[in-house]
């Protein structure tokens, strides 16, 4: 007896929950369920986490933030407030005395902070130096406005050099590097000022840096009354040719030779 077409063929299965498709395809509509309540846990997760983040990434970086210091903040009645932080030197510079890349400067302080300088600046955007910098391309910076943060290497606590590093990453017109050698652990440099301090921690770090960076009021140093703490106030800090931060020039080795570039610039005149 013939068998009927399709007697033993199977007949297909129907899964709980599923319907069949348009190309009839069984839809598992419980998995499909099961993925939207897996993705809506993950949106909620992350909607509740990510401000937590935000909020905890910002907290931090109030704990590093510069802070103005109101009582520092520079106005035409207190032209230069580093007169009230206990600890600055201030001497007064003449500005624009350039050397060239292979000369040095016979600097009256160590690290310096002011006087003839390449012409040349240090990028001073918020850049962590790993290595000592020539210290000629360093002043130049002080003379755009700069605070050059300078510690050494073997006195520093690894606490306070972490605490720099994320003090000054990103700040426009700070940069820190080692300066070995250094008498004291930390010491802040602007154009005709310096602090040297044994903490990071110190309150005065901010106040030295609201009362010296980028001030411009006149009246600052009795010496010449109409300039301001720095010479070039409308002068950048970003990276130029003949700087390379991510590999800049080397700090020279040992004291300046006798052909080295006195303080007085020597026969040199200032720049235009």
């Amino acid at each position: 007896m013939a068998r009927k077409p399709g007697a033993n063929v199977p007949k297909s299965r129907k899964r709980a929950g599923s319907v069949p498709s348009a190309t009839g395809r069984q839809v598992d509509w419980m998995l499909i369920g099961a993925v939207v309540v897996v993705i809506g846990l993950i949106a909620g997760l992350a909607i509740y986490l990510v401000p937590k983040f935000n909020e905890r990434r910002a907290e931090q970086k109030d704990d590093f933030a510069v802070e103005t210091v109101s009582e520092f903040v520079p106005s035409p009645q207190n032209p230069d407030p580093s007169a009230n932080i206990p600890g600055v030197t201030k001497r007064y510079y003449e500005a624009a005395r350039h050397v060239t890349a292979t000369q040095r400067v016979a600097y009256d302080q160590s690290p310096p902070f002011g006087g003839p300088h390449d012409e040349i600046w240090a990028t001073c955007t918020g850049v962590v130096y790993p290595n000592p910098l020539r210290s000629e391309n360093a002043v130049h910076a002080l003379e755009h406005g700069a605070v050059w943060i300078t510690y050494n290497p073997d006195t520093i606590s690894p606490e306070d050099l972490d605490y720099l590093k994320q003090l000054v990453r990103g700040e426009q017109y700070l940069f820190l590097s080692p300066y070995p050698g250094l008498d004291q652990p930390v010491s802040l440099q602007s154009w005709g000022h310096q602090l040297k301090l044994e903490s990071a921690r110190d309150p005065r770090v901010n106040q030295f840096i609201t009362a010296l960076r980028r001030n411009m009021m006149p009246g600052v140093y009795p010496e010449n009354p109409q300039t301001a703490a720095y010479p070039e106030t409308q002068a950048t800090c970003t990276a130029i040719p003949g700087f390379d931060p991510s590999n800049p020039p080397p700090a020279d080795e040992g004291e300046p030779g006798p052909d080295a570039v006195p303080m007085d610039g020597g026969n040199q005149q200032p720049a235009g």
